[in-house]
Formats: structure tokens, C-alpha cells, sequence
């Protein structure tokens, strides 16, 4: 059986043409299958009541009905609305049908329309976009489909691309098992060194070596903050001319043994570092 790599709709590894239950085509309909037989790949599925839905990493996204995230093509153009997506391409983002869509909160009814598709049926457009979902995904909030082929977005509910705001220098989150701590700009937890001082000035403990597994935090302005106390939030110049952030006075750290944001790993390390509240103050360490 030939075999062909899959186009602009996702960048997979070599798959065989016919796994995908199209003709021939080139997975654009514009090969020798376009048209044929494309009508129970492409027909749009039902959109119901859409929504805005929250997403850390991508921001405010419009899902349908069912939860499932909604997406738009960079090779589909809004003025006017036109779809490019068909045949295999239609099989793994499945078109979503404009009869039966309504507006739901965070959505505004104006901006929802339709486009005939080649088959003759009418798929969604928000502000003009053809509107698509991923195959891959395959629970609601799923956004398996954000980036794939660098061509693939989340719809926001004007129909641009959606877009997460850039994260605070300094924030704080609800962890589990820690209550509201403090997180830098890439989510990573903050932390404090019981061996530090805060009065009359912040002297840190932490030198050499130690600064390997417990980087400082660089300076971050108080408008750049969210959650967290803005009294005693300042930096200091360390010995070696690095200047470090503080909170409530006391110098904060990052930990070299977390891997990725959420991660506590440094918390009670060594009875010396614990998580830092939004007031300063450590997360669990021993009263004095």
C-alpha cells in the first residue's frame, strides 16, 4: 500500500493513505479522490450551545456543547469565510455544523455564521472562521489540537486565535495539600529558608553550592504581582551583586528538584525550606 505523510492538519509519522478511509487525494481535495466520497468525513457534526471555557495554558477558548474544544485553520481565510479542510483532512478535524449552534455565555450571536462546504453542507463559523474540532480529542477540555502543524489554534469567542495572558511575575495558586502558596512566572513554587533574615535587612543564608538546588528569584515590580502581599514585597543586592527578590522581607527561592509547574519537592527539605504564603510567611514550618 502507498504511503504519505499526513499535510498541514498533523504532523504525525508516515501513516498509510487508506488508514484514513479516503481516496486518493492529497488530503486537500484537490488530488484524484477530491470529491469522492467525502460526505460522512466531512459532514459537520452538531455544534449545540456554545461556550467560553477557561484553559491555563491557551486562555479563554470556545467549546460546544459537549465540552470538546473548537479550532480554526490558518489555510481557511474569514473574509470571506472559506474552508480548505476536506477529505482526510475532514477525518481528523471533523467540521462542526452550523444548524443547530446557539450562543451560550461568553458567546456573542453576531459573530456566529455558516460556510457551504463543498458537499453542500453548512459548517460554523465564529467571526468568520470555519470552525472545526480534533479527533484526538477525546474528553471534554481536551485541547489536544492547539499548535498541531503550526497551523492548527483554539478559537477564542471572537474568532481570533486564543491567547492566555502572560503570567504575573509573582502569583500564588491552591495546592492540595499546601493551601495558597506562591508560584513565579513559569508556575514554579517559591520558597523559603529558615536560616535567612528578614530584620533589620534581608540577608540570605543560602551561598555557593547552595544556590545551585535553590535559585534566587529575580526582581519582579509590585503591578507585576497577583495575589500576593504587597507589603515588604522588594529586592536587595546579595554579596556577589545579584539582586533577589523578597516577600514580606524574606529572600525567595525556586528549586532545582522541581521539574515542572505545581511541583513541591523543595517543601520541609532539610527542616529548613517550606512553600511561602501570599503574606510571606513558610507553609507548614515549625513554630518557634
Amino acid at each position: 500500500m502507498a504511503r504519505a505523510r499526513l499535510l498541514d492538519w498533523d504532523m504525525e509519522p508516515l501513516v498509510d493513505v487508506g488508514d484514513l478511509g479516503t481516496g486518493a487525494g492529497d488530503g486537500l481535495g484537490t488530488g484524484a479522490g477530491a470529491g469522492a466520497g467525502q460526505g460522512s468525513a466531512s459532514a459537520p457534526e452538531p455544534a449545540g450551545k456554545l461556550s467560553v471555557s477557561p484553559n491555563a495554558e491557551i486562555g479563554a477558548l470556545v467549546t460546544d456543547g459537549a465540552g470538546r474544544t473548537l479550532y480554526r485553520f490558518d489555510a481557511d481565510t474569514a473574509q470571506p469565510p472559506k474552508t480548505t479542510c476536506e477529505n482526510d483532512c475532514a477525518t481528523t478535524w471533523p467540521p462542526v455544523a452550523a444548524d443547530d449552534a446557539l450562543a451560550g455565555e461568553g458567546i456573542d450571536k453576531a459573530l456566529l455564521g455558516e460556510v457551504t462546504r463543498p458537499d453542500g453542507s453548512k459548517q460554523l463559523t465564529i467571526g468568520g472562521w470555519p470552525a472545526y474540532r480534533y479527533a484526538k480529542d477525546t474528553a471534554a477540555g481536551d485541547a489536544k489540537g492547539q499548535g498541531v502543524g503550526k497551523k492548527w489554534f483554539a478559537l477564542a469567542a471572537d474568532g481570533k486565535k486564543a491567547q492566555a495572558e502572560p503570567a504575573a511575575g509573582l502569583s500564588t495558586r491552591e495546592d492540595p495539600k499546601l493551601g495558597e502558596i506562591v508560584v513565579d512566572k513559569n508556575g514554579m513554587t517559591v520558597y523559603r529558608f529558615m536560616k535567612d533574615e528578614a530584620w533589620p535587612k534581608p540577608v540570605s543564608a543560602c551561598t555557593g553550592a547552595c544556590l545551585e538546588k535553590w535559585p534566587v528569584v529575580a526582581p519582579v515590580e509590585a503591578n507585576d504581582t497577583k495575589g500576593v502581599e504587597k507589603k515588604g514585597l522588594m529586592s536587595f543586592t546579595r554579596p556577589d551583586g545579584t539582586v533577589q527578590q523578597t516577600i514580606d522581607c524574606w529572600p525567595v527561592y525556586t528549586f532545582a528538584g522541581d521539574k515542572k509547574a505545581g511541583d513541591t519537592n523543595g517543601q520541609g527539605v532539610g527542616g529548613t525550606w517550606y512553600a511561602v504564603k501570599p503574606d510571606g510567611k513558610p507553609v507548614g514550618a515549625p513554630k518557634k
